[in-house]
């Protein structure tokens, strides 16, 4: 797929993302693509240190959760976060994107939700309404 999207228009220097992301390819795609944004990025491999990173860290603006995760998938992970921060943004991924997975993982808790492979024009728009549009 040749997308075409511009990354100049997403500049989020002094906002940061935790990236909870067990398959290193995939986390490296994102950060190479957030990489012109400025974006401070913060990477775990499991949804309990994600949980851990959120009590450790009170200046996180978005988290980027997979689903399908080790030690504690992401459905309990985002539960759980959003018990200690209600107001942080949280989209869901998945590679498993199946019927109700959007329903299962906003019913979690998560904010949004983004199938994967992903659409990558479609990832900045979502980031960004959180991010600058002050939905954080």
């Amino acid at each position: 797929m040749n997308e075409s999207f511009d990354m100049n228009k997403y500049k989020w220097d002094g906002k940061k993302v935790l990236i909870v992301e067990d398959i290193t390819s995939n986390y490296n795609f994102l950060r190479l693509l957030l990489k012109r944004s400025e974006i401070e990025i913060i990477w775990v491999d499991n949804g309990k240190d994600a949980l851990e990173k959120v009590k450790e860290l009170d200046n996180i603006d978005l988290i980027l959760l997979d689903i399908n995760l080790p030690i504690m998938n992401g459905y309990d992970a985002a539960r759980l976060i959003k018990e200690l921060r209600p107001q942080l943004p949280i989209i869901a991924q998945t590679a498993y994107a199946l019927e109700g997975d959007r329903e299962k993982s906003l019913s979690a808790g998560c904010d949004d939700y983004i199938p994967k492979p992903i659409v990558i024009s479609s990832l900045l728009e979502k980031m960004d309404a959180y991010l600058q549009n002050g939905l954080t």
